[in-house]
């Protein structure tokens, strides 16, 4: 099944000069719409219109991204969950925790799982023990804990 095409001719709502301000911006957020009018060819206030209808549209968000540990948050995790029933109310309690930076639902051996940032260990503890193990839904959870952040990038382009 092929996804609907959007009046621009592309599947994912980006037309080519989206898709270059996108890059623009992956490459550099705080990149200045003049500087990307130029390299992709219009009006700075073309570039602000279309950066607007984006984010508007959820398609894009511009935000700083920290280091953790630097701003006080020593411990990460990535939380593997087993739920009973129907997993999208537990996915949705999740997604509105703080500490949750993301969550996705996946196949396999577990039904969720859900990127957490906290400022120590006694924290997740909490975290774990308090507001996701005993949330109804629930079966059972494992927690991989990062020792060391290898890689994170958002530069990964469009298609």
């Amino acid at each position: 099944m092929s996804l609907p095409a959007h009046a621009n001719g592309s599947a994912n709502g980006l037309d080519d000069l989206g898709k270059r301000i996108v890059e623009e911006l992956q490459s550099d957020g705080r990149r200045s719409y003049a500087t990307i009018a130029k390299n992709v060819g219009l009006s700075e206030a073309a570039v602000r219109q279309r950066v607007r209808r984006m984010i508007d549209a959820g398609l894009l968000q511009i935000v700083a991204v920290t280091d953790p540990l630097q701003v006080g948050f020593t411990r990460q995790a990535m939380l593997a969950v087993r739920c009973d029933g129907d997993v999208r109310g537990v996915a949705d309690v999740l997604a509105d925790l703080p500490e949750v930076s993301y969550v996705v639902h996946v196949a396999g051996a577990f039904d969720l799982l859900a990127e957490v940032v906290c400022e120590d260990d006694d924290h997740l503890l909490d975290l774990l023990n308090s507001r996701i193990r005993s949330l109804p839904g629930v079966r059972s959870t494992e927690t991989f804990v990062y020792l060391k952040l290898r890689k994170q990038r958002y530069d990964w382009g469009t298609r």
